[in-house]
């Protein structure tokens, strides 16, 4: 891995921790509760990045797995959140 490339996935890390501290932040100081759901959504795609990140630095495809399913478990959980918000229930 060239040097470059491994400052670059450093710096990235470094940043996407940043952004998931302050979206903690707001998922624990937000004022409604569609700013929790919003910062939840943000929190599982920053997440995920940080999985891609990871499996292009160490070259191992199990990151890219995790990743998926933190897709598909994220988006599951927004859609159940959601209709909790606007209905009451999730099962009808």
């Amino acid at each position: 891995m060239s040097p470059l490339l491994s400052n670059a996935i450093l710096l990235s890390l470094f940043l996407l921790s940043l952004a998931m501290v302050l979206t903690l932040w707001r998922l624990f100081k937000g004022p409604s509760a569609q700013d929790r759901v919003l910062a939840l959504d943000y929190l599982y795609i920053v997440a995920m990045l940080m999985m891609l990140v990871l499996g292009i630095r160490y070259a191992s495809d199990t990151y890219f797995e995790a990743a998926l399913l933190i897709a598909l478990f994220g988006f599951v959980g927004s859609f159940a959140l959601a209709k909790f918000l606007l209905r009451g229930e999730v099962i009808e």
